[in-house]
């Protein structure tokens, strides 16, 4: 690409929680939201524009994000699972945008320094899909160019973007990251225990 490549960031957060029990976007953490915490790193990296997907309780969220420069997209299907956000969230993009990246809304911990990892790994090698990876494992958030749009558009059910990692198994680009951040999501109250422990470093 003759210019750095425009990525925008696609926060995935319409989900209801229900492994939780209550709305884990709405946790404290570090004086603010978990939700909070993920816009706030994904402004502060070199992402082009974000954009955020909100379902369950979207008007309490939206609320709160109200003096941020994002795009908040409604969700009404969000009860059909992750692949449905996905697919609003790429419908908000605009004809500019080279690529995307989808940020999970319950993993407070991935920084824009890792953000910017995976931004750089793609402007220096544009595959289709960058991956980052901690000790040969892959991890969120994720990044799909252009050329994937219109397949990720036909996903159905509650199986996000994984069938793609299959399909471009080959032309993958992994960014290794030295930070477990991107395995560590907040599904369970065991889960919100253990992020609470790291609330200080």
């Amino acid at each position: 690409m003759s210019r750095s490549p425009k990525v925008a960031g696609i926060i995935l957060a319409a989900g209801a929680s229900s492994r939780m029990g209550r709305t884990k976007q709405l946790l404290p953490f570090r004086g603010q939201t978990i939700l909070e915490c993920v816009v706030d790193n994904a402004l502060a990296s070199s992402l082009h524009r974000i954009i955020i997907v909100l379902g369950h309780r979207a008007e309490v969220l939206e609320q709160l994000l109200a003096s941020r420069d994002v795009a908040i997209i409604h969700n009404p299907h969000y009860d059909k699972g992750q692949s449905s956000s996905l697919k609003s969230g790429l419908q908000a993009l605009t004809e500019e945008i080279d690529a995307a990246l989808f940020l999970l809304g319950d993993q407070p911990l991935v920084t824009p320094e890792i953000i910017n990892l995976i931004l750089a790994g793609y402007e220096a090698s544009p595959s289709p899909v960058v991956l980052p990876v901690f000790r040969g494992k892959r991890g969120n958030p994720a990044l799909f160019s252009r050329e994937t749009f219109p397949r990720l558009a036909t996903l159905k059910e509650d199986c996000g973007a994984r069938p793609l990692i299959g399909e471009y198994a080959e032309r993958i680009l992994k960014v290794p990251i030295s930070d477990p951040a991107i395995h560590f999501d907040i599904d369970t109250e065991e889960d919100y225990r253990q992020l609470l422990l790291l609330e200080h470093q």
